[in-house]
């Protein structure tokens, strides 16, 4: 585990890991827009402001336009009059739940609203009772929205092969031209419940002629059918007037009734169409102002204009999506594909649909209305419940000989700066991302050069000493200039110098041995002539101790020379195949004899396992396993030897009862000069060569030697592999 955690936190990891704090630019260009966002916003809040005040400005000292004679109700019953309506209407939602706070307006026409007219004046006089409406017309945005809801006991709709306009329920509108005294008729007569198809006729209802800037719906309900639409302003003088023909027999398709809210054939009769805010009206228009919702209150918070849509009112042009994407097709790919799906999930999407709650009623609250109609200009940021989009309210006083006469309401959203700061922040971080992937990359490839250079050396240094701890390969030195080519000569220096060293002592054990046999034998034989000569008691015992340190002397000479030349007659000798068991039983006879003290317990498979060695090699190996065994084993234990084969490969175990391994030994019994002997426990000197040149030939025989500690009893079993020959 903890090699591998090493492995994971190399150089081209601690890199990569020191380049991502380069992700502090992005968080800084963050933090920078974020701050540039409220500049803006402050910004965008001084501008609504400024636009409140020049309207207001323009609004001051005109106490006329604030009358209550030129909007209160209408003082005629043919007359209109126009309720100021303060956010978009849905005309086709099945419904007149969009109207529900202007419903108290509404106006109700029957029996007392019948209408005739020179075109049949017998025809219209049935007056049962089974047709009537109610009726509101409100503005909003420059259009005129009106609603019906008519109550008929029998609706009958138009035949779909019928060309004439005037052989079904109907609605008739009639409008004084806005240059002239012409009016201009339109009848809409749906051939079921639908989208309005209106027609422009002339008065008798001839030459009908589709009209499509008047639009809305036709519903059916219980007891008749509602009616929503939307006359554009710009089609409509002042005077207007609606009616509604009944039919009751789909036979003869004969109008029996005809309810209106005026005199829809005269100009003098019509009724006038009352609206309380036209010189406002042409006021605000002549400011230009289309990025804002505007509304001028009165002193009692009533709306008396409504010019603008506040989900469109963000007072900022962004660039569209399709504008600021890139024209590289991949990176185009990897933009709609990871990025702005990332981006959705993190940056918040301003969103249009929305519904302002705190404008819901005919009259406007706030804190920035009540602080302007004290006479003080003031604006509001708001967040709306439920959803992300901030608004901005800016309200200005207008006055009249110090008098607060009403005030100038400017609201815009923030979505258009919000969209500004998320593209901003999308541009910002797509930069980003591209420099820190191209600066990552290019540390990755150089730290992965340099790891790649740091591993070749480090290859070169595990291999430099083999299994036996003998040098067999060098470093080659690097050329380059850096530190670390540096290192790889410095390396290659301290390899050469040390493979000369390690050489010296090598050769040294025969060098002593060569050099030293000769006056060992010249002490020895001095000796010998000594022992000849002399006949003193005294004498002869320091002779005897002067020859067996000679004896000594002489066995660990032959100790130092015999590693070397067991390894260079190995490197001349050539294998046969033989029967490894046969080797060992009969090496294990001997055994027998030459410890007679000792108890020797045998396993040998019957059948032969041949292997391709040298026997007498295996007979020394053998010897080296046996006699350590016996210095180590405990007194009266047994010796257990075993020859077996398993699979393709031959297995020979040596197992003694006596002390443990040391568990830092276990690895290193094998190498040359190693031994666990106690010095004060030696009876005749040891240079740990025995188990060294037994790893020697099991090696020359392609083998596998271990030492382990027993599980179950106090021991140690050391077991040689040999590949069975098969050839």
């Amino acid at each position: 585990m903890g090699f591998s955690l090493k492995k994971i936190f190399g150089i081209r990891f601690k890199l990569v890991f020191l380049s991502s704090f380069l992700l502090v630019i992005p968080w800084l260009g963050y933090q920078y827009i974020l701050e540039m966002e409220e500049y803006l916003r402050r910004a965008q809040e001084q501008t609504v402001l400024g636009t409140a005040q020049a309207l207001a400005t323009a609004l001051n000292e005109r106490p006329e336009l604030f009358d209550e004679a030129h909007y209160g109700p209408a003082r005629r019953s043919n007359d209109l009059y126009v309720y100021p309506i303060f956010y978009p209407l849905s005309l086709d939602d099945g419904s007149l739940v969009d109207w529900r706070e202007y419903q108290q307006y509404e106006v109700t026409y029957d029996s007392k609203n019948y209408l005739r007219t020179p075109l049949n004046p017998i025809r219209y006089s049935n007056r049962d009772g089974s047709l009537q409406f109610d009726a509101m017309v409100g503005e909003y945005n420059r259009s005129l929205y009106a609603y019906f809801r008519v109550t008929d006991d029998f609706p009958v709709y138009r035949n779909r092969d019928a060309l004439s306009l005037d052989r079904s329920d109907f609605l008739h509108i009639a409008m004084l031209a806005p240059e002239g005294n012409d009016i201009n008729h339109f009848i809409i007569a749906p051939h079921e419940p639908e989208f309005l198809y209106p027609f422009k006729v002339n008065a008798d209802f001839s030459e009908p002629e589709y009209e499509s800037r008047i639009s809305g719906q036709w519903y059916a309900t219980e007891d008749g059918y509602e009616i929503e639409l939307q006359i554009p302003l710009e089609m409509v003088g002042s005077k207007l007037g609606f009616a509604f023909y009944d039919i009751d027999d789909p036979e003869l398709r004969r109008i029996e009734t005809v309810v209106s809210t005026s005199d829809v054939n005269s100009p003098e009769l019509l009724g006038s169409l009352l609206r309380p805010t036209p010189e406002i009206d042409r006021i605000v228009a002549g400011m230009g102002q289309s990025s804002s919702r505007i509304q001028v209150v009165d002193r009692t918070g009533r709306v008396l204009l409504t010019v603008g849509d506040i989900q469109t009112a963000t007072g900022l042009s962004v660039i569209s999506e399709d504008e600021n994407k890139s024209s590289n097709k991949y990176w185009r790919y990897l933009e709609d594909k990871i990025l702005l799906p990332l981006y959705d999930q993190i940056l918040t999407k301003p969103s249009n649909d929305f519904i302002d709650e705190l404008y819901t009623g005919v009259t406007r609250e706030g804190e920035h209305i009540k602080s302007a109609l004290n006479g003080e200009p003031k604006t509001q940021f708001r967040t709306l419940a439920d959803t992300q989009t901030r608004l901005l309210g800016a309200a200005h006083p207008i006055l009249a000989n110090g008098e607060v006469l009403g005030a100038v309401v400017v609201d815009q959203n923030m979505n258009g700066i919000r969209t500004f700061r998320n593209q901003a922040l999308e541009t910002l971080f797509n930069t980003m991302l591209a420099v820190i992937l191209v600066i990552v990359l290019g540390l990755f490839i150089f730290a992965s050069r340099i790891s790649t250079r740091i591993r070749i050396l480090r290859n070169q240094a595990e291999e430099i000493i083999d299994e036996t701890g003998r040098i067999r390969n060098t470093i080659a030195a690097n050329n380059n200039s850096d530190e670390i080519g540096d290192l790889s000569r410095s390396f290659s220096n301290i390899v050469e110098r040390l493979t000369q060293y390690t050489s010296y002592l090598q050769n040294m054990s025969s060098r002593l041995s060569h050099e030293l046999r000769t006056p060992v034998t010249i002490v020895r034989s001095s000796l010998e002539n000594l022992r000849m000569v002399t006949t003193n008691d005294e004498s002869a015992i320091y002779i005897e101790r002067a020859e067996e340190g000679i004896k000594r002397l002489n066995l660990i000479l032959t100790n130092m020379s015999e590693a070397t030349r067991i390894e260079q007659m190995l490197q001349t000798s050539e294998k046969e195949k033989i029967d490894l068991a046969a080797v060992i039983k009969g090496c294990i006879e001997g055994y027998q004899m030459a410890y007679p003290e000792v108890e020797f317990e045998l396993e040998i498979t019957p059948r032969p396992l041949l292997v391709n060695g040298v026997p007498e090699y295996i007979a020394q190996l053998m010897d080296k396993l046996i006699a350590n065994a016996v210095e180590f084993s405990f007194a009266g234990e047994k010796i257990r030897i075993s020859c077996l084969g398993m699979r393709d490969h031959a297995v020979v175990k040596v197992i003694n009862h006596g002390p443990y391994l040391p568990e830092e030994m276990k690895d290193r019994l094998f190498e040359s000069m190693i031994s666990v002997r106690a010095q004060e426990k030696q009876k005749q000197p040891h240079l740990g060569m025995g188990l060294h040149i037994a790893r020697l030939i099991s090696d020359f025989h392609g083998g596998q030697i271990r030492a382990d500690n027993l599980t179950d009893t106090s021991g140690v079993a050391i077991t040689v592999v040999f590949p069975l020959f098969f050839k």
